[in-house]
């Protein structure tokens, strides 16, 4: 029997991070806190490559022609969308996720859905500090299991 699980990450992957700069207050904690995940799981900085996009629906189009250049182990994609008065919300986090979900099958290559999608800025801010998590953290995490997992199969 074979069993699957999440070996040692190694520090010879290479990550692409896709960064919203719309709430960059929120985008940057994110981003910040993925750093300093992955730096602590031992992946080099000269592997690293980050992509500011102005918003989380271009989120997608920048992960794809990464996942295009086969340069990459891993995408992680770093937003934060915030409910306001109108649906745009719903329309901008559905084609955001979908679009994240289709590089992600199209390309063979993990892109951790690390977009935040809350109803108010003090939800968003759990999420970063702690208080709910801290999801930039979780996004290096994911991303390096699904590296270790899909090595393995």
């Amino acid at each position: 029997m074979k069993i699957i699980e999440v070996k040692d990450f190694g520090r010879h992957v290479t990550i692409a991070l896709v960064v919203s700069r719309y709430n960059q207050e929120i985008t940057d904690e994110l981003l910040n806190e993925a750093l300093a995940r992955l730096k602590e799981l031992e992946v080099r900085m000269e592997n690293i490559t980050i992509v500011h996009v102005p918003g989380a629906i271009e989120i997608p189009l920048a992960a794809k022609r990464l996942a295009q250049t086969k340069k990459y182990h891993a995408i992680i994609a770093l937003g934060a969308v915030i409910r306001g008065e109108t649906n745009h919300y719903d329309y901008v986090c559905q084609q955001t996720s979908s679009g994240c979900m289709q590089v992600m099958l199209e390309y063979n290559i993990p892109v951790v859905f690390g977009v935040l999608t809350t109803e108010n800025v003090e939800q968003a801010t759990d999420r970063i500090g702690g208080k709910k998590g801290y999801k930039g953290r979780e996004a290096a995490d994911t991303a390096l299991e699904m590296i270790s997992i899909l090595e393995q199969i």
